[in-house]
């Protein structure tokens, strides 16, 4: 993966993160992929504050071009729309932990 800009926004606590990836011979590559690549190019950055946009893969082409924006803090991503945020639930730990860990409570009783 190629990093072809880095920007730091300061008023949005973020690190935007222009990438281009050629992947000759392999399928394209999923978001967790991705994300993966762009934690190793910002170190000592969070996962769960990692948000891909406008990844586009070339028909044709082994070459996949995006966004990728590095957020401070949990804080910070709220200026996320909802779709975002659930499209990126699954591959955050923590968000996807505290999800499936409500359950509603049993009733008990019945007739007898």
């Amino acid at each position: 993966m190629e990093k072809v800009n880095r920007k730091e926004n300061k008023l949005l606590n973020r690190v935007e993160i222009a990438f281009k990836w050629k992947h000759d011979g392999k399928p394209t590559p999923s978001r967790k992929e991705v994300m993966d690549l762009v934690k190793t190019l910002e170190p000592g950055s969070n996962p769960d504050f990692i948000v891909i946009k406008d990844c586009n893969t070339r028909f044709g082409q082994p070459l996949t071009t995006g966004m990728a924006y590095v957020y401070g803090d949990k804080d910070s991503m709220k200026v996320e729309p909802d779709y975002i945020h659930k499209r990126h639930e699954s591959l955050h730990s923590s968000t996807a932990n505290e999800e499936t860990s409500v359950e509603a409570p049993a009733e008990e009783g019945g007739e007898q």
